[in-house]
Order: C-alpha cells, then structure tokens, then sequence
C-alpha cells in the first residue's frame, strides 16, 4: 500500500515562478528569483513552497516551464517575464484552470486568467492628469511616438481628460525623428496655447523635447510638463532628467520611492549587488502568493481581486477582474538632484473609489 502524504504535505501550497534562469537575460531572473526568495523570508508560512523554473528567456521553454510545474501541483504562476513568453504560458495555465500572475509590462497580454504586474500607462496618465486639473490644468497636449506605447499614453490621456472634463489635443511623431525640434514645433504652432505637455518618452529623449519645447516657445514657466512612468527610471533617475533646466518642475506618477529604498537596500545587503528596478514585481507577486496561502490557501480568483489590494514595495495596489494592476501612485515632481513628492499616494483604495 502507498504511504498516505501527512496533513501538513497535504496542506502545502505550490506556487510555479517562471524566469529566465539561463540565457541572456539570466541576471535579471536570478535578481528576481532572489527578490522572491526575500518575500519568502519575510511574508511565507511554513505550508508555502515556491517552485522556480527557467523558462530559457523563450515562449518554448516557458510553456514547458508551466507544464513541469502544474504537474507537481503549482496552484498559481508567478512570471514569465516577456510578453511572448505570457503569450505561451497562457493556454497551459488555462488549462489547468491557473491563473498567472504576469511580470510583463504588455498590458495585451492582460485577461483569460492573467495579470499583468509590470507597471503600465494608464494608471500613471491618469494619477498626473488628475493632479494637474486640481492645480488648474484644463488644457492638455499629449506628445508621443507613433508606438504601441504612444497609443497607449494618448489613450489613457483621451480617457482622463474626458473624465475630468478637460480637453487634450494629441500631437504624434515618428519614433525615428532624430530632429526633436519638428515635434515640439507641432505644439507650439497647434491651436492655443496647452496649460501641460504630457511627454510619453523618458530618459534622454525626454529631456531633449523638453529642451526643444522650451526652445520653440513653450515656456516650461508657463506651461508644466508631464511625464509618465518613463521618468522613474531607476538607472538614470530623475537627478538625470533634472540636468535639463526644461524639465525641473515637471510632474510624473509614480510608487512612493521610499519603500522601494528599503527593499533595494535590504537585496544590495543580502546580495551583494544592486536589484534591477523590475525585482519589487517578483517580490510583489510571491507576497501575495505568500498572504493567500496563508489565509487558507485559496488561490481563486476572487481572493486575488479582493477590491481593498495589496500593499507592497511599490505601494497600494489590486488586481482588476481585467486582468490589469490598478496602483495607487504618488505624484513627483522633477527637481536638480532627484525628485520630491508633491502629493502622496493615496492609503486605500477607498478614496479612490471601487
């Protein structure tokens, strides 16, 4: 006769994380394993077991990946970290009736049992949008490349301003302009003059627009420039974007960075090295994996829509019945040495609505 598994084995809870352990994008999986392997230090119950497997950095071997998984008994998925890899994953979680918890920042990929993690536009066009009409902003221009990413800003801005009762004209470039003086004469030659620019590029780009905005006749002294998630690039860091005297003063949504400083701090001193800005969606992920497992182990969908969230490294946030991450966002504003924040983000969902 086969020996009968004990209560606590029976009770224990398989949660699959999928990343790229092996390949060219190794270092970014293991810094992601390891992230996971902290919220199991400080978040997981003893009936809690994570499986990491390598997906390879391919769709091929991240759907095997999930397939190994499910069949020792995975009741979650956490990762895969690229949207060609979700896309393979998907049918197999499905399946097998799973859900996944995505580390993708493609929102498409959202829906049918999966949850995009990664940090997306809409909430961030929407959380500045909101902050710049309450300090008077009812005229906006939205300036962004002909990519899948401008269409998503321009259409999280259309939806904001609708809802806010404000107007945006959208003014649209090639991806591949080198001249950023032909954009920024768009808006300066466009009908009326914009209270805001929001600018859907980050980093050096960014700060080029900017500068020739500003060189074309918008005044960043009288019109405020908006940045969305772009600007909170851990790498460069709005210190970067504060070099140009154009953009000092403008505002981006984005997590409170100080919780996220605590984690970077705690992985730099476990691990000797510094995470890559991604790690807090591993971490993120893997503690609520952690909390339902053990608030009895249910993995249902509508444990993991609860509408009141989560909080974790990157502040407030829930998952929608969409399959998209709602976060609750503070509002920066970029200054010479870094960025301050002007208006916190907000302590529960409820003051944002349901």
């Amino acid at each position: 006769m086969a020996p009968q598994p004990s209560a606590d084995a029976a009770q224990t809870v398989k949660v699959a994380l999928l990343l790229p352990l092996t390949g060219p994008s190794a270092g970014i999986g293991q810094s992601m394993l390891d992230a996971a392997q902290l919220a199991l230090f400080d978040m997981a119950g003893d009936r809690f077991e994570l499986l990491p497997r390598d997906t390879k950095g391919s769709p091929a071997g991240a759907a095997e990946a999930a397939r190994l998984a499910l069949a020792e008994g995975a009741r979650l998925i956490l990762g895969p970290l690229f949207a060609a890899e979700v896309a393979a994953v998907k049918p197999v979680a499905q399946n097998a009736g799973v859900d996944v918890l995505a580390f993708t920042n493609d929102w498409t990929q959202a829906g049918n049992g999966a949850f995009v993690m990664g940090f997306v536009p809409a909430d961030q066009v929407g959380r500045v949008a909101g902050f710049a009409k309450s300090r008077g902003v009812s005229r906006f221009v939205v300036l962004a490349p002909r990519t899948p990413y401008g269409d998503a800003v321009v259409s999280a801005m259309q939806g904001a301003t609708e809802r806010l009762g404000a107007a945006a004209q959208v003014e649209r470039y090639d991806a591949a302009v080198t001249d950023l003086s032909g954009p920024a004469k768009q808006v300066a030659q466009g009908a009326g003059q914009p209270q805001a620019v929001l600018l859907a590029e980050g980093g050096n780009r960014a700060q080029g627009l900017a500068a020739a905005l500003a060189a074309n006749g918008v005044s960043p002294q009288q019109v405020k420039f908006l940045g969305t998630g772009l600007w909170d690039d851990a790498q460069q860091g709005t210190a970067a974007l504060g070099q140009e005297p154009a953009l000092v003063g403008g505002w981006y949504a984005a997590p409170t960075p100080q919780a996220r400083a605590a984690f970077e701090s705690k992985f730099e001193q476990t691990y000797g090295r510094k995470p890559p800005r991604i790690a807090t969606l591993a971490y993120d992920a893997t503690s609520v994996a952690a909390v339902l497992s053990r608030a009895g182990g249910a993995m249902d969908r509508k444990a993991m829509t609860n509408p009141s969230g989560f909080e974790g490294l990157d502040g407030l946030f829930r998952l929608r019945a969409n399959g998209l991450v709602e976060r609750g966002l503070a509002v920066l504003e970029v200054a010479p040495t870094g960025a301050r924040v002007v208006d916190p983000a907000p302590p529960s969902f409820d003051v944002l609505g349901q």
